[in-house]
């Protein structure tokens, strides 16, 4: 049997048995494979490194999603940057009153993840308030003059295509299409194995914005233990609103979660004390 061997992280390997290869092909951006798993089902990695699975996207997608536009609590547009396989589009789609634009720089994931990988998506593709752009997503926050209460930046890890998506730069120009009160979400990869990238993004974001930090959430096919979001806003309060006002905007969504309720909201923000040290420690 196939093994596929993950080595991300210098020293630290994720090794899947591949039951099935169900698709390869190196894109002009990106090597992609989807394979069966018993475990995880249905896998998607892109350049040797897990992107997403079937059994434990709902955890990722569903805190990247819940967290901001809950906190906010008045998201009516939304902008993910990335997120080929429509995860993140498909919590969003949860709300009736959000319309959500889209813009990935590689139209074969998004084909492959709605063939091979549809329930990931579920049908998020189809809904008529997914405005889908193929482009370049530095430029696109460069060129729009529209606004998004909510921008939730769907990245692969900081090599590669994605590592653009990463500097002061792209920050600067995301925070320019914010409304009044936005928040800007990223993924900020596995604090234990990346504290230089936790880091960089910490202080590159808090030269921009009032109110930045971190919240958490286990995501067992991301190797070295909880993964990271980045959270930032020039609106303090975001952070600060009360379990029962969480419980009332919930309710209020109708929305269905596996993971997300309103503590787990509100205990992610809470970070480890190792983690804690790491965005204080002087260089």
């Amino acid at each position: 049997m196939e093994l596929f061997d993950e080595g991300l992280h210098s020293g630290v390997n994720l090794a899947l048995n591949v039951e099935k290869v169900v698709y390869r092909e190196k894109t002009d951006l990106q090597d992609l494979m989807i394979f069966e798993n018993s475990q995880f089902g249905r896998v998607m990695s892109l350049d040797g490194a897990v992107q997403t699975t079937e059994k434990d996207e709902f955890i990722y997608h569903e805190m990247f999603v819940h967290v901001p536009v809950l906190a906010h609590g008045k998201v009516s547009r939304a902008l993910i940057i990335g997120g080929g396989d429509g995860g993140a589009a498909r919590q969003l789609m949860k709300y009736k009153n959000i319309a959500v634009t889209m813009v990935d720089i590689d139209r074969t994931v998004v084909e492959l993840s709605k063939k091979y990988m549809p329930s990931v998506s579920g049908g998020a593709f189809d809904d008529p308030r997914l405005n889908l752009i193929i482009a370049d997503g530095c430029k696109f926050v460069q060129e729009t003059d529209e606004k998004w209460d909510v921008i939730i930046i769907d990245s692969t890890d900081p090599h590669g295509p994605g590592e653009v998506l990463y500097t002061q730069e792209f920050y600067a120009d995301c925070k320019g299409c914010l409304s009044s009160g936005g928040i800007i979400i990223t993924q900020n990869g596995v604090p234990f194995v990346q504290e230089s990238e936790l880091r960089t993004s910490y202080d590159r974001l808090s030269n921009l914005f009032k109110d930045v930090s971190f919240y958490l959430a286990a995501i067992p096919s991301y190797v070295g233990g909880v993964m990271a979001y980045g959270w930032a806003t020039d609106e303090q309060d975001h952070r600060k609103v009360s379990l029962s006002r969480l419980v009332e905007r919930y309710v209020e969504a109708g929305i269905a979660t596996d993971y997300y309720t309103p503590e787990v909201h509100l205990a992610a923000f809470a970070l480890p004390l190792h983690i804690q040290k790491m965005l204080t420690r002087e260089d």
